[in-house]
């Protein structure tokens, strides 16, 4: 079995991304509480130790060599405020996935966001090698397919009856990618959004 990753934290102005582990349940549940933050979600999460459970999935994919699981915390004033990934990781073909991302209410539209997919991307194409970083979601949630798009990554498509959702829905996935050719442009276009 493969061995971790090694442990990543990743410092922006707006946000820093740390290590995800099991005690930040507590931490984070005032931001995870919010229901329609799972409404899309593979896992449902109605409870400190629903969230407890659903970062130990993130914590054996870890443990699997395969993902990079993070808190999400705000850098001037240390609120946890949610959590994202790398995913999915394939070293040998150089792909991976930003995703397993959810924002409590106050971070959200907001540049911590915005600075968390730059150092994801950065970390990804500038320091593990990656070919293509893909991220997906729901084909019903048009906010968030509107927030992917905004980042530069390019639709490729639609994965139709993709996942089973926990109250049975069968859910169609839409797919976006960067890949390395693309790393510059989207690089800048984030800087800008960061800049205004």
């Amino acid at each position: 079995m493969p061995s971790p990753l090694p442990p990543v934290t990743l410092k922006g102005e707006h946000v820093c991304l740390e290590p995800l582990r099991l005690e930040h349940a507590e931490e984070l549940w005032p931001a995870a509480s919010e229901r329609s933050l799972w409404a899309y979600m593979t896992f449902d999460v109605a409870s400190v130790e629903d969230l407890r459970t659903w970062i130990g999935l993130r914590l054996r994919d870890r443990d699997a060599g395969t993902a990079i699981p993070l808190l999400q915390r705000d850098a001037r004033t240390g609120q946890a405020f949610g959590s994202t990934s790398l995913f999915d990781i394939d070293l040998a073909h150089g792909r991976m996935e930003i995703g397993h991302t959810w924002l409590g209410a106050s971070h959200r539209r907001t540049a911590a966001n915005t600075e968390a997919k730059l150092l994801l991307f950065a970390h990804a194409f500038e320091t593990m090698g990656a070919n293509r970083v893909q991220l997906k979601c729901d084909a019903r949630n048009l906010r968030s397919q509107a927030a992917i798009a905004r980042l530069g990554a390019v639709r490729e498509g639609v994965l139709r009856n993709h996942v089973v959702l926990p109250d049975g829905y069968v859910r169609d996935t839409v797919m976006f990618s960067v890949v390395r050719a693309e790393w510059p442009a989207v690089h800048g276009r984030l800087g800008k959004l960061l800049a205004r």
